[in-house]
């Protein structure tokens, strides 16, 4: 087939013919560049995340105690810090929507790239139908407009919020902002309140399991809780990764994408820490520890401090409404990128008029409100969707240990600090957060497994024979193989 990139020789960069014959095909799958500068972008790195602040993360403290969530949370954060600054990297070096699957491409080949974009396809699909479901939950117990929580209040966030990604990246990405920003002052109001009611004391307020190695009142649950609760110290950074997803769409991007990402991660490395702290020393971590709401659940008691439980209740919905916002526009840019490259049916990565990849859009969310409506289970969702990410994060990892290696010339505009040692020690810690999934909920890493099995059949048996070689991905990868060829020569 005149476009299957496999089959032919890499001794020079293959010619990029249209699949449909039309030499439109990219002009009909591009985005609108130059819409986000850094701030934007920054703005986008803590929406994705800023929910799991908001509740989630505390059911750590179940598995593993304030200690061992405390540990776990520390390493999960120096996971995301050395992956940022790896993909920072990247990112400069291939500024495309493909964002991990493309490094991975150039890095492993076209099966490396597809096993990374499809996991990352599997955690911001998943993801957004969870945080739906917690959004129903909300609604309900503010009792906004007399609603409950259900398929009715699914339809009607997946339908707003898509529209608003419908009409353009720009006002998406400023509506992102502004919800963001409004999350994180509550956050920042909450901690300076709830640290009134502080007391050290009741930190480490678990009971401690005798049979469990190594217990003791910072780690009630022994040193294999620290490992159990690697999945909710993820829950503070958890789609940080993303941003280079709108490579394609920012500024300068070579400039405001490592800049956008080491912010976006301070920033959050600041809210973890206080509002972990605040969170549990204000209660104690075993009345927070399997609380739906625990910023709230933290003020129980607190005199004065009515109204704060009442302005935290709502930020914690302006927060949700951010990452499940943000998360739709990361699941769509990444099956745009697959899609136009040929992994995934073309068609989906067709573009509007606004060049917003409706399908890309309107499918992912289809599927999000089908599963949230059929089974309402939020958390497992959510743990799938972690089971993705932490494969996802391996992957990318080991592709900036992989061309560091074997491209040491490759032209980088910034370099990671610490270099291959850096990615090394994400692609370590990642592997460790995958294995800790199976601890958590066996159920659903199995489940993400299957789909993972699909998707994997597809390739093999179809589209890895369709690759588009004019995608901007796969002439990357081509250019690489073209330049090795001719060293060999």
């Amino acid at each position: 087939m005149a476009d299957d990139i496999e089959a032919r020789p890499a001794t020079v960069p293959a010619p990029a013919p249209s699949p449909e014959g039309d030499a439109g095909y990219l002009e009909r799958r591009t985005l609108r560049r130059g819409s986000a500068g850094w701030l934007l972008l920054t703005g986008l790195g803590v929406a994705y995340v800023v929910s799991g602040d908001f509740s989630g993360w505390n059911v750590g403290l179940k598995e593993g105690g304030f200690g061992g969530l405390a540990i776990a949370t520390a390493l999960m954060g120096a996971m995301y810090a050395c992956l940022v600054f790896s993909l920072a990297e990247l990112s400069a070096i291939l500024p495309t929507a493909g964002g991990g699957y493309g490094f991975a491409r150039r890095a492993l080949g076209p099966w490396g790239g597809f096993l990374t974009g499809t996991a990352i396809l599997i955690e911001y699909i998943l993801a957004p139908a969870a945080i739906v479901i917690f959004i129903g939950d909300y609604v309900e117990s503010l009792g906004l407009f007399g609603l409950t929580s259900g398929w009715p209040v699914y339809l009607a966030c997946f339908v707003v919020f898509i529209g608003i990604h419908l009409w353009g990246v720009g006002e998406a990405l400023r509506f992102s902002l502004v919800v963001t920003a409004v999350a994180v002052a509550a956050l920042l109001v909450f901690a300076v309140g709830a640290f009134t009611e502080f007391d050290a004391a009741k930190l480490d307020d678990i009971p401690v399991d005798p049979t469990a190695f190594g217990a003791g009142s910072w780690l009630p649950l022994g040193i294999l809780g620290i490992w159990a609760a690697f999945p909710f110290g993820m829950w503070f950074f958890l789609g940080v990764e993303g941003v280079p997803l709108a490579a394609e769409e920012a500024k300068d991007p070579v400039r405001s994408m490592p800049k956008a990402l080491s912010i976006a991660m301070g920033v959050l490395v600041l809210l973890a820490l206080v509002t972990f702290l605040a969170s549990t020393g204000a209660r104690g971590a075993d009345a927070v520890k399997e609380a739906g709401n625990p910023l709230v659940v933290a003020l129980d008691g607190a005199d004065g401090l009515s109204w704060l439980k009442t302005f935290v209740n709502y930020a914690g919905l302006a927060g949700l409404v951010a990452s499940f916002f943000s998360l739709i526009y990361a699941g769509s840019r990444q099956l745009f990128a697959l899609s136009r490259a040929g992994y995934l049916p073309r068609f989906l990565s067709l573009t509007s008029q606004r060049k917003a990849p409706y399908l890309g859009l309107l499918i992912p969310g289809a599927i999000g409100f089908a599963l949230a409506a059929a089974t309402g289970n939020g958390p497992r969702m959510l743990n799938i969707a972690v089971f993705g990410a932490t494969i996802s994060y391996a992957l990318m990892a080991l592709s900036h240990i992989v061309l560091r290696r074997r491209e040491p010339n490759l032209p980088r505009p910034y370099r990671t600090p610490g270099g291959v040692a850096t990615s090394t020690v994400a692609f370590v810690l990642a592997l460790s957060a995958l294995v800790a999934t199976f601890l958590v909920d066996i159920v659903a890493a199995f489940i993400a497994l299957a789909v993972y099995a699909a998707a994997l059949a597809y390739f093999a048996l179809y589209s890895r024979h369709r690759l588009v070689a004019s995608a901007p991905e796969e002439e990357f990868a081509a250019l690489a193989a073209a330049e090795a060829e001719l060293t060999r020569d």
